[in-house]
């Protein structure tokens, strides 16, 4: 990929992303929400594992490294995207995007725990003021912790450790498969989860499941937003590494935000943009390395 295709291709998934946060918010007023997950992952599970049988040779992984990733990436990292469903029925669209912020640290911290790596003075700093950042965003209220919208809130935080979680694991495991092989089974691990979930949970569709409001949610979430939108990122991954990558994730909360304003008539407060302008501080502080590394590399670049 060209230089010259970079932002398009990082504006696109910002897009893409930003918007899954109000297509979850509408497709929640037909489906229940573990289901309304489960059905998104089977449907970018069959794409991308079409996709991986056409285009892939060793499509099926078998080793023990490779079938741990999956395993791992699809219990935490897919399954535990239940928590985000559960917790928007609740929560705005645009307040459950600034909370995915705090993905990038919560990595960090789990990495300090699992893979032995270390974080500096600073990066302590940085962790401290992101999560200060996600107590402004949630706003808990130990009146109503378990309550309402501080209880949404905490589900998303509780998604995003889950999350952060999976992306280590996966990590460790050290797979060799290739992205959309690896992708296409965790998704289809976790669609497995949360119906397992779903059922233990006794949810059931109604007969809006066949409207076309929550028809359109779910094929906007399975196609776009999560098979296409995941092959544009392992390009971005590929050509550019995991730095620029994670870039795009303090963009959506942008697009999600305009998105829920002016699709849904969402209001976003005062307190919960400074949280997450905390929480954009803490991650600078926390990969300032990576952001020097980058500025270095750009400059050099363009320099030639």
């Amino acid at each position: 990929m060209s230089r010259s295709l970079d932002v398009p291709f990082f504006l696109l998934l910002a897009v893409l992303w930003g918007l899954s946060f109000p297509a979850i918010s509408v497709g929640l007023e037909s489906l229940p929400p573990l289901l309304f997950a489960a059905f998104r992952y089977d449907i970018a599970a069959l794409l991308l594992l079409s996709y991986a049988v056409v285009r892939v040779d060793d499509w099926l992984p078998t080793g023990r490294n490779d079938v741990a990733a999956v395993a791992g990436g699809g219990v935490f990292l897919v399954g535990g995207n239940g928590l985000l469903f559960l917790g928007q029925q609740t929560v705005p669209s645009g307040v459950a995007a600034i909370i995915q912020g705090l993905v990038p640290i919560a990595t960090a911290l789990w990495a300090i725990a699992l893979l032995g790596e270390r974080l500096s003075p600073v990066g302590t700093v940085g962790a401290a003021i992101g999560f200060l950042g996600v107590g402004l965003v949630v706003q808990p209220d130990p009146a109503t912790l378990f309550a309402g919208d501080t209880a949404g809130r905490l589900l998303i935080v509780a998604q995003v450790c889950s999350v952060s979680l999976g992306g280590v694991l996966i990590q460790r495991a050290g797979p060799t498969v290739d992205q959309p092989v690896l992708v296409g089974w965790s998704m289809f691990v976790g669609g497995v989860v949360l119906h397992a979930v779903s059922f233990g949970a006794g949810e059931l569709p109604s007969s809006d499941v066949v409207g076309p409001t929550a028809v359109g949610a779910l094929l906007y979430l399975g196609i776009f937003a999560t098979a296409i939108a995941f092959l544009i990122y392992f390009r971005i991954l590929e050509d550019h590494g995991a730095f620029e990558a994670s870039l795009i994730g303090y963009l959506v909360p942008i697009v999600a935000a305009v998105a829920g304003t002016v699709l849904l008539d969402e209001t976003i407060g005062t307190m919960t943009i400074a949280g997450f302008g905390l929480i954009v501080i803490g991650f600078v502080l926390l990969k300032r390395r990576a952001i020097t590394d980058a500025v270095r590399t750009s400059t050099a670049v363009g320099s030639h």
